[in-house]
């Protein structure tokens, strides 16, 4: 482990004890990753009101507001934060549509590998969120790889890396994970 990470994992034990400051540090220090997380997920869409740094900050006030988050690790702890911009994107969407148009959901079609266009704020991130509640109930691993690669915009490389697993489990976990969404919202 690099002295970069060494002082994080310090860290993430001082805000498992309460410390708050330790938190912000951390925070402040895999900014630019969240930041990087956030454009992945938003992409450079001139429709949407909801921009990067809004994501990351709104992310932020969700990760230091729940008493409960514990961070064992660096993995811990962007798998949490995955969820916390899944959370905003999904809460951001609802708001969207109750505005325009009353929010009932659509199919979804597809789940792309990638997301590099960025997450459209509809009524299918909507049914994404849905479906994906419904395999939390079977399979939680599942949804962190898809919070992580889907959400996160992390590679499987990457997210083997975090959850100290092979690129193939975590390719298959995927692949599986999309089998299962797909169906899900098709119906």
């Amino acid at each position: 482990m690099d002295e970069v990470g060494a002082e994080i994992t310090e860290w993430l034990s001082a805000a498992r004890d309460g410390d708050r400051g330790a938190l912000d540090r951390v925070l402040s220090t895999l900014y630019r990753e969240l930041h990087s997380m956030a454009r992945r997920q938003l992409g450079n869409r001139d429709d949407q009101t909801l921009d990067t740094t809004a994501l990351v900050h709104e992310a932020y006030l969700r990760l230091v507001g729940r008493s409960e988050a514990a961070f064992v690790d660096r993995a811990h702890f962007f798998a949490y934060a995955a969820s916390a911009m899944r959370s905003v994107v999904v809460d951001y969407a609802r708001q969207r549509l109750a505005i325009k148009r009353g929010g009932d959901l659509l199919r979804v079609t597809d789940l792309p590998d990638d997301v590099g266009g960025g997450l459209r704020l509809d009524e299918e991130l909507l049914g994404l969120h849905a479906a994906l509640t419904r395999l939390a109930s079977i399979d939680e691993k599942l949804v962190q790889v898809v919070e992580l690669r889907y959400f996160a915009g992390l590679s499987e490389s990457e997210i083997a890396t975090l959850l100290n697993r092979s690129e193939r489990t975590v390719r298959r976990d995927w692949q599986k994970a999309r089998m299962y969404l797909l169906a899900s919202l098709q119906g």
